[in-house]
């Protein structure tokens, strides 16, 4: 009988993918795959640890998956497989922490979790910390994969790793260097997702806009603020051009942007590239060049507005889409009402508030003038109440409006502005074809969720 594995995948997209691949490796090696964990030999959970709120979801389901088996609800003999992020960073750690765990394994060993699981279930497993020092593993267009997003809709990891030194991200300690792949490997699997019938593809990455920056050559090395220039290599905006040339109607969006490293190639790229949809994700983290300086952004507030007005001109009608972080150490007042003060004057399309995760083994870990958290709080609920009242306000400037969106489900759709899992949705007649596009006319709005009708 072959082995029946259940999977539990947690985190961003980044590690959705890295789920995809090791089901994709599962099942070559012939073994199945069930939604059901009571019914598995083995379940296999894999983690996230980005933040607080991260690491206690992932521990929470571990723990969840331990005691159900010892209540009986899963079988006795069931085996646990911890993967991802939290076994990455968490190496030394973990295998005293978590006696109830069979293996751990991490960003690299993704591949070979057959292998794992069958030395478990034979019993030849040596060590069960199987979790390498650095993390250097990139995929490629001929990866095993199963994807886990609907048929319609897919991720393409074009770069693994983060070079970037920001002071309250664990990122680069957990995946390592920026590496990325080559531009033909991307494109041969863009070209077999689009005749499979993929309508979106999204780019994903730690650093979307460093793609290619690592492979340049001859001296051009590139700084902490080098821009996307296609004249020294590959980089994002001769991908963004190869996709775009594609046969197929489908969308591109850009997800991971990073403001220093954008250009006016980049922009004019999105602009002259009609199937790059007008959304960019591009995380700001804050405007203050105070709070900028200490987090290690690479970037100042007066750079970052200018650089908001050079996309909004040179690409109309792109939403863009940001976060920002509150409550970081030494924010002050100040700091904060400038921040409130430039949201109001940028009215971002999509935007999110996190409230800083003072994250063990970062530089600002250790800083002083720790934020109290009901300062905080406080600082985040204003944010947030902000960003909704904008929202609301956007969303009835839709109204009246005949968009193009994509059906995600019956009665369910997205607009360009909406990336998958991240933004609102389109409330649609439930008979409009799944994953299919279509053209309706925005009738309500709540925030960033819109109702529509058929054009």
């Amino acid at each position: 009988m072959p082995v029946t594995v259940g999977f539990i995948s947690l985190g961003c997209a980044k590690n959705l993918n890295d789920s995809e691949i090791m089901i994709g490796h599962l099942q070559k090696a012939g073994m199945t795959m069930t939604p059901d964990p009571d019914l598995a030999d083995v379940v296999v959970v894999n983690t996230c640890s980005f933040i607080d709120k991260a690491k206690k979801e992932s521990i929470d389901t571990i723990l969840g998956v331990a005691q159900a088996k010892e209540r009986g609800e899963y079988p006795k003999e069931q085996k646990l497989v911890v993967a991802g992020c939290l076994a990455q960073r968490f190496s030394k750690e973990l295998p005293d922490l978590l006696p109830e765990v069979d293996a751990f394994i991490g960003l690299d060993q993704i591949t070979a979790l057959p292998d794992v699981i069958t030395s478990i279930m034979t019993g030849t497993l040596g060590d069960r910390n199987l979790v390498s020092d650095k993390s250097t593993y990139i995929p490629d267009y001929d990866t095993p994969r199963f994807r886990l997003t609907p048929r319609h809709s897919a991720y393409i990891k074009i770069a693994e790793g983060c070079n970037h030194t920001c002071t309250f991200c664990v990122i680069p300690q957990i995946r390592g260097r920026h590496r990325s792949r080559s531009q033909e490997s991307i494109i041969r699997e863009a070209r077999m997702l689009v005749e499979a019938g993929v309508k979106e593809i999204n780019l994903i990455a730690q650093d979307s806009t460093y793609y290619g920056m690592d492979r340049w050559q001859d001296g051009n090395r590139p700084t902490p603020r080098s821009g996307v220039d296609s004249t020294k290599g590959e980089s994002l905006s001769t991908l963004i051009r190869e996709l775009n040339a594609i046969p197929g109607d489908f969308w591109i969006r850009i997800l991971y942007t990073h403001p220093a490293h954008w250009s006016d190639e980049l922009i004019r790229t999105i602009s002259e590239c009609p199937k790059v949809a007008r959304y960019v994700d591009i995380p700001l983290q804050h405007i203050s060049d105070n709070m900028l300086s200490s987090m290690q952004r690479q970037t100042n507030g007066d750079y970052i507005r200018d650089l908001l007005r050079r996309m909004r001109s040179g690409v109309p009608g792109m939403a863009i889409r940001t976060t920002f972080i509150t409550g970081f150490p030494g924010e002050t007042e100040d700091d904060h009402r400038e921040l409130m003060d430039f949201i109001e004057e940028f009215r971002f399309e999509r935007a999110g508030i996190f409230t800083y995760s003072r994250e063990e083994g970062t530089k600002a870990y250790k800083m002083p003038n720790q934020v109290h958290h009901r300062t905080k709080t406080r600082r985040a609920n204003e944010a947030s109440e902000l960003l909704a009242r904008i929202a609301d306000e956007i969303g009835q400037e839709q109204i009246g409006k005949t968009i193009r969106v994509l059906v995600e489900a019956p009665g369910v759709a997205r607009t360009a502005w909406d990336a998958p899992d991240i933004d609102g949705s389109v409330s649609v007649p439930e008979d409009l074809p799944v994953g299919q596009f279509a053209d309706v006319r925005i009738i309500d709005a709540v925030a960033y969720d819109l109702v529509a009708e058929k054009a």
